[in-house]
């Protein structure tokens, strides 16, 4: 019994291990990032020209991927940064504090498809592509530097906030029922999306940019690409 409980064990994990995306973070910046993802992951340091590759698992749900700056970690892993920062550790086992440009992605099982996008809900830190490794599926670029061009109003250490997350009001942040005809794009999405038209800039910006790409692809994240 225990020796077919143990090829049967190995069986799921050949499986498990052939359907997991590799996903492979490269840091093209003139800085260090400290990348990091959730919730596989983790995170690490990551210094100019240099890559790091984790897998996630088909059918790894809301799976999101971002830049962290301004870090400084102890030994241990612990320490803070000044955008992205996830509780004060080196690997990340909860989302990112904004602002901080975001990679999300769903992965598929078997005939289901893949789902990514970049999002700029949470504001903005880092440029930012997302990129299936092979095949004809779209890559996602950010590549405009917004903070340089980030309003006033919208401006912190590191970044630039979204609408939402400055003024945190209905207008702005579109709060379920409402709909997309009831929150239409305000002045501060639309400086979002005129700059990464690829990105979500609010709420209900899903038409044009979400994509989809076949159950197994495996994925490039580069910052400052």
């Amino acid at each position: 019994m225990a020796s077919s409980l143990s090829i049967i064990l190995a069986l799921v994990l050949t499986v498990a291990s052939t359907d997991a995306a590799t996903i492979t973070v490269l840091n093209k910046c003139s800085y260090t990032v400290w990348p990091a993802a959730f919730p596989v992951g983790g995170g690490t340091k990551l210094d100019p020209g240099k890559s790091w590759s984790f897998q996630a698992p088909a059918g790894t749900q809301s799976g999101r991927i971002w830049a962290r700056t301004g870090c400084s970690f102890d030994g241990s892993g612990a320490g803070s940064c000044t955008t992205g920062d996830c509780g004060g550790v080196l690997a990340c086992a909860a989302p990112g504090k904004p602002p901080a440009s975001l990679a999300a992605y769903t992965l598929g099982a078997g005939s289901l498809s893949d789902f990514y996008d970049l999002s700029l809900v949470d504001g903005f830190n880092v440029p930012m592509s997302f990129a299936p490794t092979h095949g004809s599926c779209r890559t996602v670029t950010c590549s405009a530097d917004i903070n340089s061009q980030c309003p006033p109003e919208l401006k912190v250490d590191g970044g630039c906030l979204s609408a939402c997350l400055k003024f945190n009001t209905p207008q702005y942040c579109c709060p379920l029922p409402t709909s997309p005809a009831k929150c239409p794009p305000t002045d501060y999405s639309r400086f979002f999306k005129r700059l990464c038209p690829d990105a979500y800039s609010y709420a209900f910006d899903g038409k044009s940019s979400i994509f989809s790409c076949a159950s197994g692809t495996d994925y490039r994240v580069t910052f400052c690409p």
